[in-house]
């Protein structure tokens, strides 16, 4: 199961007829399937092993079926593709199904294909704008302080039975999807959690996949590019929540937009919230620089009484909505009050306020992915709570990404932290001193904070470093792991991580 390259997949799957397999999406058939069977599909050549399916989809520029050849040279038995993509792809000689879009029956020919209906026994989806791989992380430590085998699929990488692979999408297409739970059957993982974005929904990459619960964060100001609207984009997180998604759901009521979905979702919904009135009441009991301690209480008055290792009360309002997602997916509470035991959830997330070793002579460093407005106030107030001192706060903005989000996340920032630093980040195609006069155009909206330009990343953290000390806390936001900056389309390898330690160093260095 462990790859070279490529996607988690079976080691063994049982081949399955592909005239079965055109009969069940209805497909015409562009040449003779004679006896032939298949073991797997895959929309990417480089993917392709022997006995494969290759799904060869419309794209932007280039149509999949203009590599129908290389596939089959890969081992290919057959090309599912739409009728352009079957005129394109004649002379690769694969048996071909025809259908109207690919895309769209990409999971129901997977699922058919993998045998995935019922793969794994207890599946769970987390969908909302900040927080998913936090809440999906949570959950996989519990279900395993419960001892269950299980399985995750994050932004950052996709997970079975301790096998590990970095990830290319936040959702994985659907081929890789299957695949991946396909996986997950054949090593007995019996739970597994699944981040699933709005990309994915609207994009069918989690179609033919049921979740016994399907879990919702909250939702906020982002990925507007894509959706143009907050409603649309409301829209495509709230599919989840229909009966061919998911059997059951667990909402959080902390963004406006969990009372809507609560009331709208056409499943069966438990709330959660930190604040206001829901079914479960979370409550936070005690905020430190080792984590945080909250009170969730049941409908019924029940209690868990627990802690999650890391900042911030939102980092408690994900831990509690895990706690609720296995309740209502049939783990009893008291169970998992015994498992969490003193300890709690004893998991720190990768660049989630992520603090790095410092000296007695420096300020406390945070790393963290936040690069919303939401995420960059829930941080900072997290900060905020346990820092004597100033906070200053070092941020960029991605290029080619949603930039009507840019002036408030610069007015977030200045709202809060003392100091703002704004630096180049993953600039893409975009011209990175107009990204930046856009974030100070925000940050010097509020008139409280300092505000300082530093283009260079490298110069901004040790700018933030030499005017703080102990005491005094830095966050360093939209950065989390990544260990590349994104600079004109070139992935160049630089270490965000890195560099703040470098920082750190220095200053100890001047210091001594």
């Amino acid at each position: 199961m462990t790859p070279d390259n490529g996607p988690l997949r079976p080691q063994r799957t049982a081949p399955r007829d592909l005239r079965g397999l055109a009969q069940h999406l209805s497909a015409s058939v562009a040449a003779d399937l004679d006896a032939a069977v298949a073991t797997g599909i895959t929309l990417r050549s480089q993917d392709v092993r022997p006995g494969d399916v290759f799904a060869a989809l419309p794209g932007a520029a280039t149509h999949g079926a203009a590599f129908a050849a290389a596939a089959r040279a890969a081992g290919a038995v057959a090309l599912l593709t739409d009728a352009a993509g079957a005129a394109l792809a004649v002379d690769a000689g694969l048996p071909t199904l025809v259908v109207d879009d690919p895309r769209r029956v990409l999971g129901d020919a997977a699922a058919w294909l993998l045998r995935t209906e019922d793969a794994v026994p207890l599946l769970l989806g987390m969908t909302g704008t900040n927080g998913k791989t936090t809440t999906v992380t949570l959950l996989d430590h519990l279900l395993r302080r419960l001892g269950r085998r299980t399985g995750i699929s994050t932004t950052a990488e996709r997970v079975v039975d301790g096998v590990r692979i970095p990830s290319r999408l936040t959702t994985p297409e659907a081929d890789e999807l299957h695949g991946l739970l396909a996986a997950m059957r054949e090593r007995r993982v019996d739970a597994a959690a699944i981040e699933v974005s709005a990309q994915a929904l609207v994009r069918a990459r989690v179609a033919g996949v049921r979740f016994d619960v399907a879990g919702f964060t909250n939702l906020s100001h982002d990925h507007l590019d894509d959706f143009g609207d907050m409603a649309t984009y409301f829209a495509a997180k709230a599919a989840l929540f229909e009966p061919d998604r998911a059997r059951r759901g667990v909402v959080s009521l902390d963004s406006p937009w969990g009372a809507r979905l609560a009331a709208e979702a056409r499943i069966p919904v438990t709330t959660v919230a930190l604040h206001g009135d829901a079914d479960w009441r979370v409550a936070i009991t005690e905020r430190s620089l080792d984590g945080t301690r909250f009170r969730a209480t049941a409908p019924d008055g029940r209690v868990l009484e627990t802690r999650v290792r890391m900042l911030g009360d939102h980092a408690a309002a994900d831990a509690a909505l895990a706690a609720v997602m296995l309740v209502e997916g049939g783990v009893a509470l008291d169970a998992i009050q015994e498992a969490l035991g003193d300890d709690g959830f004893d998991v720190a997330v990768p660049g989630r306020l992520e603090r790095l070793p410092s000296s007695a002579c420096g300020p406390a460093v945070h790393l963290d992915v936040a690069h919303t407005p939401d995420a960059f106030e829930k941080s900072l107030a997290a900060l905020r709570a346990v820092t004597p001192g100033r906070i200053v706060m070092v941020f960029g903005a991605d290029g080619d990404r949603d930039p009507s989000k840019r002036f408030d996340m610069g007015r977030v920032a200045s709202s809060t932290a003392d100091v703002v630093v704004i630096t180049d980040h993953h600039s893409r195609f975009e011209d990175p001193e107009a990204i930046r006069r856009t974030l100070l155009q925000g940050a010097r909206s509020t008139g409280r904070a300092e505000v300082l330009e530093v283009p260079d990343p490298g110069a901004g953290i040790r700018a933030a470093v030499a005017m703080t000390g102990p005491g005094d806390a830095v966050l360093w936001a939209g950065t989390g792991r990544t260990d590349y900056r994104d600079i004109g389309g070139t992935k160049l390898p630089y270490s965000f991580h890195d560099e703040a330690r470098a920082a750190l160093a220095e200053l100890q260095a001047t210091a001594a």
